[in-house]
């Protein structure tokens, strides 16, 4: 798959180890909705939950579980080319995402982080674009794997808070 856009290091900031963890194995992409779907069933307002991988890993299929299990009826795409979609359900859901920007100055400037995301959920694929202004209250989804490989996704609960989710992914 294509590198990062051009003039952009290769190079990303690995995702920080901020709790205790939880290990799932995933053989296919039904099975990688499927998670998804358990922890949007579970999500509260306000909550973050950053999705980390390279490409092709599996974070947009996470994604449109996540979409299922807030009761969103839409397709969810990548938002690559608009950086944000929003969706209606049980909560709102915020899907983010930052490929295409180069720093959190980027995202801030881009009126991506605003007031209206308390209400609702939002998932943030790229999470390594918000640099220092990414909260450490969050749930890192960590996705190793990619093409036809099965992925080994790695929950980390950045706050008690976020715990349950370890618990509904197992």
């Amino acid at each position: 798959m294509a590198g990062p856009p051009a003039g952009r290091a290769a190079a990303r900031t690995a995702a920080p180890s901020v709790g205790d963890g939880s290990f799932v194995v995933t053989e296919s992409a039904p099975e990688t909705v499927a998670l998804g779907e358990r922890l949007g069933r579970i999500a509260r307002a306000g909550e973050l939950i950053c999705l980390w991988g390279d490409l092709g890993a599996g974070k947009t299929q996470l994604a449109k579980g996540i979409a299922l299990g807030l009761d969103i009826a839409d397709t969810v795409n990548s938002p690559t080319f608009v950086l944000m979609a929003e969706y209606a359900g049980r909560l709102p859901l915020f899907h983010v995402d930052l490929y295409r920007l180069a720093d959190a100055g980027d995202a801030l400037a881009g009126g991506l982080v605003d007031e209206r995301q308390e209400d609702g959920l939002t998932v943030v694929e790229w999470p390594d674009r918000m640099g220092s202004v990414l909260p450490a209250a969050r749930l890192d989804v960590r996705i190793a794997g990619t093409a036809e490989e099965p992925r080994r996704i790695e929950l980390v609960a950045g706050g008690v808070q976020y715990q349950r989710y370890l618990e509904a992914a197992g």
